[in-house]
């Protein structure tokens, strides 16, 4: 038996779940435009517990998510998980933001599945999994143009989901491509993935682990 604690934080979405052996306990999550994590986080992590009638010492694990998403979303997330693994002497697990994402799509519902995250400008974080949701383009930061992801739309039916997929909406409009821009992330999603990992014993070094920021975060001043 392997209870898992899962945090998510790398976008708006602040969400917490609890699970066992892969199978969902509790889950505590509240999407608002204004990120809200610092204070959220730690309560929602006591409600899963208690929700559950569960201590932090049965916890076995914890997972979060690694990104690619906002810099102070993805820190409070990790810094908190960390926090957690070393007071506890449990695992640290890390789950790829785009990853559960392309998890909330049914298997074979389409062709390709493409989890865009917005990003700054016309920018987003993607990347591109097959029917059965494994990965098979790596994940990056890309400016959506007329060409975007016409690889796959090319070979079969694509379905681009998340926060990202407006901005492809714009400007991506054959046939064969669906969208949905109501797929966040979240920590119901990573109770299969993390449970998996650790069965098979996929941990971070919990000293060392740092979130995928995937570009530099860039500080800019208010005008």
């Amino acid at each position: 038996m392997a209870v898992i604690l899962n945090l998510e934080t790398a976008t708006t979405n602040c969400s917490v779940s609890l699970a066992e052996d892969g199978e969902l306990l509790a889950l505590k999550e509240e999407n608002t435009p204004n990120y809200s994590h610092s204070e959220q986080l730690h309560v929602f992590i006591s409600e899963v517990l208690a929700q559950s009638s569960l201590k932090p010492e049965d916890i076995d694990a914890v997972a979060v998510s690694k990104g690619p998403g906002s810099y102070t979303g993805l820190r409070i997330g990790v810094s908190a998980a960390k926090g957690l693994c070393f007071s506890l002497d449990i695992p640290l697990i890390s789950i790829a933001t785009l990853e559960s994402m392309a998890h909330q799509v049914e298997p074979d519902a389409s062709d390709f599945i493409v989890p865009v995250l917005d990003a700054r400008r016309m920018e987003v974080y993607s990347a591109v999994f097959d029917a059965e949701r494994l990965q098979i383009r790596e994940t990056k930061a890309e400016i959506v143009d007329e060409r975007s992801f016409h690889d796959y739309i090319d070979k079969g039916s694509v379905r681009i989901v998340g926060t990202g997929a407006e901005k492809c909406k714009e400007l991506l409009l054959p046939k064969g491509v669906q969208f949905d821009t109501t797929i966040v992330p979240s920590a119901r999603e990573m109770a299969t993935l993390s449970h998996k990992k650790f069965e098979e014993g996929n941990f971070e070094e919990v000293a060392y682990f740092e979130p995928y920021y995937l570009k530099d975060f860039i500080l800019q001043q208010k005008k």
